[in-house]
């Protein structure tokens, strides 16, 4: 038995994509088309890029792919890049973040421990050459991470505190209100 599996996974993943809900609702709608350089990817662009970039993990997994070099990955980012132009409202692309984040957490809820233990082959050249489900899985997470940070720094750039921030702020302030004051040095 392992301490971490399926429902592990989708506890954690939840959690991940709860924070990016949060980003996404407090970003004001008509700041979804701010990027942060030029040739780099909106608020909007970014939010539908996390939405639905659980759905290669969800495709390799729930078909049972066990050598990505027998995956058509130029028919599949082609497929992805489609769906992620597709214009949104920014109450849309909350919806798409809610549902597609749920699909994926029930997924990774329904595997046992005997399918995350499976390996896959890598792509020719990669390093390692093979890795469990188990790893690949938690790649989303920290995929969609990687793009959270981006969209906090955006924030940032438009004026908004990052609500993780704020909530360490007020952490620190309750503690601060709540520790006993030093005794002053007597001269």
């Amino acid at each position: 038995m392992t301490y971490y599996g399926g429902k592990e996974l989708a506890a954690a993943f939840r959690t991940v994509r709860n924070n990016t809900l949060k980003i996404a609702e407090e970003i004001p709608e008509s700041k979804y088309g701010f990027s942060a350089a030029a040739d780099s990817r909106t608020v909007q662009q970014t939010l539908d890029h996390v939405a639905l970039s659980t759905n290669f993990q969800h495709t390799v997994h729930s078909d049972k792919v066990t050598d990505l070099a027998k995956l058509n990955f130029p028919d599949f980012v082609k497929r992805m890049a489609d769906a992620e132009a597709v214009k949104r409202t920014k109450a849309e692309t909350i919806a798409l973040l809610k549902n597609e984040g749920e699909k994926f957490a029930a997924f990774l809820e329904s595997l046992p421990e005997s399918v995350l233990a499976e390996k896959v082959k890598m792509p020719p050249g990669a390093e390692p050459a093979e890795k469990s489900r188990f790893e690949m899985l938690m790649s989303a997470k920290e995929h969609e991470m990687h793009h959270r940070g981006q969209l906090m720094t955006m924030q940032r750039m438009i004026g908004i505190v990052p609500h993780i921030t704020r909530q360490f702020q007020e952490r620190m302030a309750q503690r601060m209100a709540a520790a006993p004051a030093a005794p002053q040095a007597q001269a």
